[in-house]
């Protein structure tokens, strides 16, 4: 049995990112992927970006109730705003764990319905759920009852088998009605047999219009645009027809791109004037995380995209791969790779 009062037992610290009664912008986001939105990575999207809503990789209320939560909900404060992404069905886990995440301080839960993954489907976990918007409405409403932060939902267009635009919208007012507001929409079917979730990922089209679409419908909602993003320029265009958007790989892959975002879509400085000075500015945390005995390469994985496209960046992955593995390896490490970049062109766009 599952008892609330217990949530509060294992809080370490009070929402402090937004401020109480408001809500995270959600203009531009950072997707939610497993093994990829670490806080290791999450610390440097921080550095590159102070606008962009975060979010954690999707832990399962399993995880949570049955193994250690303080590891699964552990971040550095400066990673604010952040979200926390849940993966469950069970109203009664999910609400237990939605007050975890404000006792442990999130901006934000999120349920998730769209990963179409075998091993999360056989629990009734992701985009299989869009099978159950009954089910869905029911976990938003529970969750809701037991936290004060907001509760959105990432979800699909649709899964093979109820893939119409009426299922689609049955989905969101069976969803809505129980209290969501904020939808967070990939456009794209997930095909829940036959396709990895890479191939989940590139395979169905993309229908960018059928998220337009919801926004014209339902203009009381907010709707996030997510799936194939790949540039500032396309987050204008989509923003012309949405509330949001939510970048995946490409801000991981590349994530250079976030020192862009708050220039551009906010209005505001960039927080770093070069991938240089980025990566400095990681040398306190990752001088912490090793004192902490986190291996160098559990964190310099997430930092091989910096300088990609960069004179001296292939050299510099290669460096860190062949290196950062090695006892000892720290700092010295990451500053022989660092020498090996060019310094030409990795100045920050500066906003008109």
């Amino acid at each position: 049995m599952i008892d609330n009062r217990d949530a509060e037992k294992t809080g370490n610290s009070a929402r402090s990112g937004v401020k109480p009664g408001s809500e995270p912008s959600r203009r531009f986001c950072v997707a939610p992927m497993m093994d990829w939105t670490t806080p290791h990575f999450r610390y440097l999207a921080r550095i590159l970006s102070r606008r962009a809503l975060l979010y954690t990789e999707m832990v399962t209320t399993g995880a949570l109730i049955h193994g250690d939560a303080g590891r699964f909900l552990r971040y550095h404060p400066s990673e604010h705003p952040l979200a926390l992404q849940l993966g469950g069905s069970d109203p009664k886990e999910l609400a237990y764990c939605a007050r975890l995440a404000e006792q442990h301080g999130y901006d934000e839960v999120n349920l998730n319905v769209g990963c179409p993954s075998d091993r999360v489907q056989n629990n009734l976990i992701g985009a299989c759920l869009m099978a159950h918007p009954g089910r869905v409405a029911e976990c938003v409403a529970a969750m809701r009852e037991s936290t004060d932060l907001p509760v959105t939902v990432k979800h699909r267009i649709g899964i093979n088998g109820r893939d119409s635009w009426d299922a689609l919208c049955e989905f969101m007012e069976t969803v809505a009605a129980a209290g969501c507001r904020t939808f967070i929409v990939h456009a794209r079917i997930a095909i829940l047999e036959g396709l990895s979730p890479k191939e989940n990922r590139e395979i169905p089209p993309l229908k960018y219009d059928w998220v337009y679409r919801l926004k014209a419908r339902y203009p009381h909602l907010e709707i996030v645009i997510n799936g194939g993003i790949r540039s500032l320029a396309e987050c204008h265009e989509h923003l012309h027809h949405t509330d949001g958007v939510m970048v995946g790989r490409e801000a991981y892959q590349n994530p250079w791109l976030l020192a862009s975002v708050d220039p551009e879509l906010f209005d505001d400085p960039a927080p770093m004037a070069s991938r240089q000075d980025a990566l400095r500015a990681m040398f306190p945390f990752i001088e912490a995380e090793l004192a902490r005995g986190v291996p160098l390469n559990h964190m310099t994985r997430h930092l091989l995209g910096l300088f990609h496209g960069v004179p001296g960046g292939r050299q510099f992955r290669r460096h860190l791969s062949e290196h950062a593995h090695r006892p000892g390896a720290g700092l010295a490490t990451l500053e022989t790779a660092l020498a090996k970049v060019h310094t030409d062109g990795t100045r920050a766009p500066v906003s008109a």
